[in-house]
């Protein structure tokens, strides 16, 4: 009995050890001078440092369950500082890179303009992701100061986004932050949530579900270009605010039509969206823009999201309803949180 009592003794302590290593080795990272990859039990993600940064690399973030790969040029990619109004007066005086055309189908009819630049993916080139192993969770956060700006205002607004990768999750929860070196009455950072879709008259997926529309729109309606103030646009104070922010796309394979899951992005504070686009211009823009009012120099505006698979609308709604009601997040090595 008692030599029973120590074999059990010493499996147990070793399965409890094998547990233990477990959680040690849910992520695995490997780093080089230009990305970042991290692999979970349930995820494969690469961040970019050097060329198209921002957010999660296009077509880098895996769902080992069901082998699906997102569709688009990336994950959560960050534009610049805007608000509403036109730069036709000033054109002359402005960087190259910061004019905003309006009045064509790219972005429609709505006048906007640049408050500081560069457009972050495409034009910053570099970054500096750091990451943070905590006991259940890996985290990567990153930062830039915008470096160009409109006549009359100044550069070094900050931008700072914080991923985080829950252990055993088929998501990532992330945050974009803006602490402004200008004030506006109506200052906006545009992003891609959850980023744009590419296909071929909708090979790549069979529908799109935005939650401020009654139900799912189908491919069909993405085969001809239309601007984004054209259909299915989104604004804040035109139209109702909805209970919950969500837009994905239900994926597919491009060659046997095999459905796949749902990759969405979940904006767990509605009210913080001014305006969300799904238009088609070559593919499926998914242009979303937070902020949007009176901010004072020295003072910040945030948002928080979550981006990942789900298996269902009903899964979609049940995860954003665990969440709901955050705009920011933290994390360290003591862990994360979501923050009102």
């Amino acid at each position: 009995m008692l030599r029973f009592s120590s074999r059990w003794l010493i499996g147990s302590m070793c399965f409890l050890l094998g547990l233990s290593s477990l959680v040690a080795d849910e992520f695995r990272v490997t780093e080089t001078d230009d990305e970042i990859k991290i692999e979970s039990s349930k995820l494969e993600a690469v961040i970019r440092k050097k060329g198209y940064v921002s957010g999660i690399k296009a077509a880098s973030f895996l769902d080992k369950q069901t082998g699906f790969r997102d569709a688009g040029f990336g994950l959560d990619i960050v534009d610049w500082i805007m608000e509403p109004g036109s730069d036709e007066a000033y054109r002359d005086k402005l960087d190259k890179e910061l004019v905003y055309q309006f009045g064509n189908p790219y972005h429609g009819k709505t006048p906007k303009r640049s408050i500081e630049g560069p457009q972050i993916c495409t034009q910053a080139k570099e970054l500096s992701p750091r990451v943070i192993r905590g006991k259940d969770f890996l985290a990567v956060t990153m930062d830039f100061r915008y470096r160009t700006a409109a006549p009359g205002r100044k550069t070094g607004s900050l931008w700072q986004q914080t991923l985080v990768f829950p252990a055993g999750k088929r998501y990532f929860i992330s945050s974009d932050k803006v602490t402004a070196v200008n004030s506006s009455e109506a200052m906006f950072l545009r992003l891609d949530m959850p980023g744009h879709i590419k296909h071929t008259k909708g090979d790549s997926f069979s529908e799109v579900y935005l939650s401020y529309f009654d139900k799912p729109i189908p491919s069909s309606e993405f085969i001809e270009s239309f601007a984004p103030d054209e259909k299915f646009n989104y604004t804040r104070g035109r139209d109702a605010l909805p209970k919950r922010m969500i837009r994905g796309y239900h994926l597919r394979d491009r060659e046997s039509g095999k459905p796949g899951p749902w990759l969405a992005g979940l904006t767990l504070q509605p009210d913080v969206v001014s305006e969300a686009w799904c238009h088609q211009r070559g593919y499926v823009c998914m242009i979303e823009e937070f902020g949007g009012r009176p901010i004072k120099a020295g003072e910040s505006f945030s948002a928080a999201f979550i981006v990942g698979y789900f298996d269902s609308l009903d899964d979609l709604h049940a995860t954003y309803d665990h969440f709901a009601g955050h705009t920011s997040l933290e994390a360290d090595e003591n862990g994360w949180k979501l923050l009102k």
